[in-house]
């Protein structure tokens, strides 16, 4: 058994969010592991750019109101205790509702992540599905 340091808190890169985001590591793993986990904080109205994971994604929201939407299907207002799973090579994005800061902990495998386009206030805007009412 090992207890990790934490590693402080990073701003992450307005290259991969429009609004503020902070990542804090959880774990990642050294190889063989491919293991990734980060919680991760997101300002009201903040949301990745378009991003696809070479072997997928998975969040849990642990907070807040999270807006997630896959290239070309409807945008998802989930909450907390909703895991969302993105698969491998799908173009997506998430971030928090307008107004609500968004707690997430986003798990992967390997850092093989493709950035895309920046994610438009139109796209942003557009109706969404709640998980309460699935």
């Amino acid at each position: 058994m090992e207890l990790l340091r934490k590693r402080p808190t990073v701003k992450l890169p307005a290259e991969w969010f429009t609004g503020d985001a902070w990542a804090d590591v959880i774990y990642r793993g050294e190889e063989p592991s491919r293991a990734r986990v980060n919680a991760v904080h997101v300002a009201p109205g903040a949301r990745t750019a378009w991003h696809s994971h070479g072997l997928g994604q998975t969040l849990y929201i642990v907070e807040g109101i999270a807006l997630l939407q896959s290239r070309g299907g409807e945008i998802i207002e989930a909450h907390p205790g909703d895991v969302i799973r993105t698969p491998a090579g799908e173009e997506h994005w998430h971030g928090a509702a307008p107004d609500r800061f968004l707690t997430q902990i986003a798990v992967w495998e390997t850092d093989e992540v493709d950035w895309l386009d920046h994610v438009t206030d139109a796209e942003y805007g557009g109706a969404r599905r709640s998980t309460r009412n699935a």
